[in-house]
Order: structure tokens, then sequence, then C-alpha cells
């Protein structure tokens, strides 16, 4: 077992840095901001269980944009460990829907905790908005899963 969770550690890495990469992509080709949505959510959970983040100003929002950070860092490889674990039980489909799914549990991580906060609202988003946030957490998906595959060598290692 302790196997699969250093498994999904390393995958759910992998992950996040394509997602990471494709976000960066985004705001660069069209010139958008970073979200702050990651250091509000941080702040109010912060707020919620009474340890506020020490700091005030440009020092106290910076704290907090390192803290959203990192917190997506912790959900994107918490993430890889939870899928690790699910196939090392024998949840084990097909890599495409494996990979949708766990793009979808990534995201569900992230936007109910916000949705929940009162710091975003789904049911609000245009359709840019989503797009925007799905094929990241798609694409997410498709890298952590795909790494934690079995039999990644190709047709040609696997004698056939």
């Amino acid at each position: 077992m302790m196997r699969s969770v250093v498994r999904g550690c390393a995958a759910g890495a992998v992950g996040t840095t394509v997602l990471n990469a494709v976000t960066f992509a985004d705001m660069a080709l069209r010139g958008r901001p970073s979200s702050q949505a990651p250091a509000e959510t941080v702040d109010r959970i912060a707020q919620g269980v009474g340890r506020p983040v020490p700091g005030s100003g440009e020092a106290g929002e910076n704290r907090l944009s390192g803290l959203g950070g990192l917190s997506g860092i912790a959900v994107g490889v918490g993430t890889g460990v939870v899928v690790s674990l699910a196939r090392h039980a024998g949840l084990r489909p097909p890599w495409w829907l494996g990979g949708l799914a766990t793009g979808v549990l990534a995201m569900a991580a992230t936007d109910l905790p916000m949705a929940q906060l009162g710091v975003s609202d789904p049911a609000g988003w245009s359709a840019a908005d989503w797009v925007s946030d799905a094929v990241p957490h798609l694409m997410y998906g498709l890298a952590t899963y795909g790494s934690l595959l079995d039999d990644v060598r190709g047709p040609a290692r696997r004698g056939g």
C-alpha cells in the first residue's frame, strides 16, 4: 500500500505540473490575471478555524497567495494518492474514463470548498469560465491517471 501512496504522490505532482502549465499558458495567451480564489479560500478557512494568516497589507496578501498555491499542490498530490489507492483496491477503468474521473475529482475538490465558502459561485460562471476551469483539470486528470497505469511501455515492449 505504501508504494501506492508514493506512486499517487508522484502522479499527482505530474498532473499538478500539467494543470499549472495549461493554466499559465491560458493566462499568457488571453492576457488574463491569475485567480485570487485560492488565496481567498485559504483566508476564509483560516478565519473560520480562528487562526487568521498573520500579516497585513502586502505581506499578508503575499502569504495568502503562497498558501493558495500550496493548497493547490496539496489538492493535486492528494487526489493522486486517492486515485492510486483506488487502483490498488482494484478500481481500474480504461485510461480515458479514469483520466476524466480523476479530473472531475480534482475539480470538485477545488470548486466545492470555494462554493461552500462563498468565494465563487459556479452557477454564475460563463462558458469561458467553465472552460478555463475544466480544461486544465481534464489535462490534470489524464496526466495523473496516465502516470498510474501499470503498463506504459507501448506495444513494441509488450511483445505485440
